[in-house]
């Protein structure tokens, strides 16, 4: 009696410390992220998934010296750089940022309304899109950041759908087993083009600025004046570590759901997000079709606000402008004008012609090629004692950032060299 009672407190302290780390790693999880593991699946079936097991690791340490980051200097990132750092750096990270962040909320948008279509096909996409992105921005403007914070947490349920998809379908374990643990590489353009978007959909720029940013509305939101220490930097790390699990194993299982149910049958292209739910129909039966599509409107609810706010936050703080989830409107006009022209820009991609998922793997790509440079600077000011004080990186955390940088800048390089040279 005593033991389950021990084990039951631990597990409620565990979940307790969930918070920022779980929110991030699921909204890693979007519509942009579906879509390229699902065209990873397609296309070269489980080839990929080895990438799961590699990028775990290294999107742990960086987050997790983001949200050190946080917690150490109370402020975001690109505060902390403001601070501490020249203008131009600043304006670099923006200019990286901007145009990934919003072709990335215009591609989610775009996946949610074509899957509400799906769904209920008697209503045109263009109008799930436009009722989403009302929706959310309501949401963000209206509820204080608690509640917002309350509900992303809840909304990560969603994506345990992924976990039930692929043991709907007879598998081939021993296959599963080799593309797992001996990795794949394919010196063409397709094969890198998807491992970059798989980069960088998984160690993605926005994550790194809104963990710091989230760690540091946590510190003003503390009950009681939080003082960090080894306690509330050891939470935090549990946090950022089971929230970049969650995503990576969420990632595993639907390369695994579509690189057994749609590449086996010979469905190698997927055109638009809705497509990857919709040739599971047929082949994996209604249930996973279901559960496919609902989860794809699930993660864009809970990424759509953590890329608009990400790109408020990186905005704000580099003109030095009134910022936080946890003010009314009236308190940060600025902030809060930024998540709305982020959406509404977001939301018309939809009427300029370009295709959900060719704006999703071009953003997750654009991602892959513009985290190089952003992962420097992080690894930068963590090892800075200016800033971190005795909270700079270990040598782990050192080895598996600079690992992080170098395998992102090769993979970068050779995509430019595989486009130019054609």
């Amino acid at each position: 009696m005593k033991k389950r009672k021990k084990t039951s407190n631990a597990f409620i302290r565990f979940t307790r410390v969930l918070g920022p780390g779980l929110i991030t790693g699921a909204s890693d999880d979007d519509p942009s992220g579906i879509a390229t593991y699902s065209q990873a699946g397609a296309s070269f079936g489980l080839a990929t998934l080895w990438t799961a097991l590699i990028t775990f690791p290294l999107m742990a340490s960086l987050q997790e010296m983001c949200a050190r980051i946080g917690l150490v200097t109370s402020q975001g990132l690109t505060g902390t750089i403001r601070k501490n750092y020249s203008k131009p750096l600043l304006y670099i990270m923006l200019l990286f940022s901007f145009p990934a962040i919003v072709m990335n909320i215009g591609a989610d948008i775009a996946g949610m309304g074509a899957v509400g279509n799906l769904l209920f096909p008697a209503i045109d996409s263009i109008y799930f899109s436009v009722l989403f992105t009302i929706l959310l921005l309501v949401l963000m403007i209206y509820l204080p950041y608690q509640r917002i914070a309350r509900i992303l947490k809840y909304l990560c349920v969603v994506l345990l759908v992924y976990f039930i998809v692929p043991f709907l379908y007879k598998q081939d374990f021993v296959a599963i087993l080799k593309g797992t643990f001996i990795p794949t590489i394919h010196f063409d353009k397709d094969f890198v083009a998807i491992l970059v978007g798989i980069l960088g959909t998984t160690i993605s720029p926005y994550l790194f600025f809104w963990q710091a940013t989230m760690e540091a509305e946590e510190v003003e939101h503390s009950r009681q004046k939080l003082v960090v220490n080894k306690q509330v930097i050891d939470d935090m790390r549990k946090d950022v570590d089971f929230g970049m699990l969650f995503s990576n194993l969420v990632m595993f299982f639907i390369i695994l759901t579509t690189g057994t149910v749609l590449f086996n049958s010979d469905v190698h292209q997927i055109d638009t997000v809705e497509e990857a739910a919709q040739a599971l129909r047929p082949l994996a039966g209604e249930a996973a079709y279901l559960l496919f599509a609902l989860g794809v409107i699930g993660t864009g609810l809970l990424a759509i606000p953590v890329l608009s706010g990400s790109l408020s936050y990186i905005i704000t703080e580099t003109f030095g402008w009134q910022k936080g989830l946890d003010k009314k409107f009236h308190e940060a006009k600025a902030f809060y004008v930024i998540i709305a022209i982020s959406l509404l820009l977001g939301l018309s991609l939809n009427y300029i012609g370009i295709s959900p998922i060719q704006a999703l793997i071009y953003s997750a790509i654009l991602y892959g090629l513009t985290a190089p440079v952003l992962i420097a600077i992080i690894l930068h000011i963590s090892n800075n004692k200016k800033v971190m004080g005795k909270y700079t990186n270990g040598k782990v955390s050192n080895f598996l950032g600079f690992a992080a940088l170098i395998l992102m800048t090769v993979a970068a390089g050779v995509l430019i060299y595989l486009e130019i040279t054609g």
